[in-house]
C-alpha cells in the first residue's frame, strides 16, 4: 500500500506542476481534467501525509521506550504510542477506502427519469412528490437542474418527467436512486380512508459525451411535432418538439420543453446517448453479477429499492435494511443520510470484492 501511495503523491506533485504552466489553460478540456485529477488526488495525499507522520511518531515513541530510563518519560511514551496506534488503524482504514478504484462515471452529470408505475392517479401524484424531493436535494447540493420533457398526470403529478442535473460528482450521489420507489398512504382520491400502495420508477443515467457511445446518426429517425401542454400560443403554432427513434434498439426519446427545435434536438440526442450507454452498462454489470452483487446493480427499474410509509412516518431502503422515521424531512429533500449509508455499504462491498480477488 505504501508504494502505491508514494506513486500517487508523485503524480499529485506532477499534476500540480502541470496546472500552473503558462499555457495550461490553452486547452480548457485538458485543464479541467487535470484540475479534477488534482482535486481527487489531494484527498488521498492529505490522509497519506497524516499517515506518514503517525508512522514516524510511532517509530520515535518505540525508540524512546528502548533507550529511555526515566519512568515518567517512558509512561508518556507508552500513552502516546497507544494513541498513535489507534490513529494509525483509523487512517489505514480510511486509505483503504480512498484507494478503492472509483466508478469512472461518478463525476458525470446525469439524466433522471421519473415514471408513474402501479397505482393509477396516486402513482402520478407520487411521481410528482419524488420530483419535488429531488429538486430540493439538488438545490441543497448547489447543483443545476434543467427540464427536458414531461407528461402531466390528470389528477396531478406526472406520468413521466425527464430532466438533467449538472454539478460535482452528481452521478456518484444520485446513482443509488435508480429503481422502484413504493409509497404507502391514504390517497387524496380515497374516500374510505384506506392505505394504498403505489409505485414510481426512477432511472439515473450518466450523461455521456460523443466519444462514450458509438452512435451512428443513420440509425436515428427524427420527427418534429407541435408541443402540447403549458407554453401559450407559441407551442401550438410551431413544430419545436422533437422525437428521436433509435432504429436498432427501438429506443424513443422526446423533448418538447425548449422553444427552439434545435435546442430540443440537442437535449433529445443527449438523452438518447445516455440511454444507449445505460444499456451497455447493464450488459457489463450483468456479466460480473455472478461473482459480485453490486448495491447499485443494474439500476433496473424493476428493483424495489425504497418504501415511503406515511402512516408510520418511515422511509426504508431495502438494499441495506436502513430505516429513518423522519419522512417529511426526506420528502423535503434531506437524502444525504441515505446517500452516505449507501456509499459506505458500496465501498465495503467493493473492498470485500477486492480482497477476494
Amino acid at each position: 500500500m505504501l508504494e502505491k501511495l508514494a506513486a500517487i503523491k508523485d503524480r499529485f506533485e506532477e499534476v500540480g506542476q502541470l496546472i500552473v504552466q503558462p499555457d495550461a489553460m490553452s486547452d480548457m478540456k485538458a485543464y479541467s481534467k487535470l484540475s479534477k485529477e488534482y482535486k481527487d488526488l489531494e484527498k488521498i495525499v492529505k490522509v497519506y501525509d497524516d499517515y506518514q507522520n503517525v508512522l514516524d511518531n510511532i517509530e520515535s515513541s518505540k525508540e524512546i521506550l528502548k533507550t529511555e530510563k526515566d519512568e515518567e518519560f517512558r509512561e508518556m511514551a507508552k500513552m502516546e504510542l497507544e494513541e498513535l496506534n489507534e490513529r494509525n488503524t483509523v487512517l489505514e482504514e480510511e486509505l483503504k477506502v480512498l484507494l478503492i478504484p472509483k466508478d469512472p462515471d461518478d463525476s458525470k452529470d446525469v439524466i433522471m427519469e421519473i415514471r408513474a408505475g402501479a397505482g393509477g392517479d396516486e402513482a402520478g401524484i407520487f411521481a410528482g412528490d419524488l420530483y419535488r424531493m429531488y429538486t430540493r436535494f439538488i438545490e441543497g447540493q448547489g447543483w443545476k437542474k434543467e427540464l427536458i420533457s414531461l407528461n402531466e398526470a390528470s389528477s396531478g403529478g406526472f406520468k413521466e418527467i425527464v430532466f438533467s442535473v449538472v454539478g460535482e460528482d452528481v452521478y456518484g450521489s444520485l446513482k443509488f436512486e435508480s429503481g422502484v420507489h413504493r409509497v404507502q398512504r391514504v390517497p387524496v382520491t380515497e374516500s374510505q380512508g384506506r392505505v394504498h400502495t403505489s409505485a414510481a420508477s426512477v432511472a439515473v443515467m450518466p450523461e455521456v459525451e460523443d466519444v462514450d457511445v458509438d452512435l451512428n446518426m443513420k440509425d436515428v429517425k427524427k420527427d418534429t411535432y407541435r408541443s402540447s401542454g403549458a407554453g401559450g400560443q407559441h407551442v401550438n403554432k410551431t413544430e419545436s418538439a422533437v422525437r428521436l427513434t433509435h432504429i436498432p434498439t427501438g429506443i424513443v426519446v422526446e423533448c418538447q420543453d425548449g422553444r427552439s427545435q434545435h435546442k430540443n434536438y440537442d437535449k433529445a440526442l443527449t438523452v438518447l446517448r445516455s440511454r444507449l450507454y445505460e444499456q451497455e452498462l447493464k450488459k457489463q454489470q450483468d456479466e460480473v453479477a455472478d461473482h459480485r452483487k453490486s448495491l447499485v446493480g443494474s439500476g433496473d427499474r424493476s428493483d424495489k429499492i425504497r418504501t415511503y410509509n406515511y402512516p408510520q412516518g418511515r422511509v426504508t431502503d431495502h438494499r441495506i435494511g436502513y430505516s429513518v422515521h423522519n419522512l417529511p424531512n426526506v420528502m423535503d429533500g434531506q437524502l444525504l443520510d441515505f446517500v452516505e449509508n449507501l456509499r459506505i455499504a458500496e465501498n465495503a462491498d467493493r473492498l470485500q470484492d477486492g480482497s477476494n480477488e
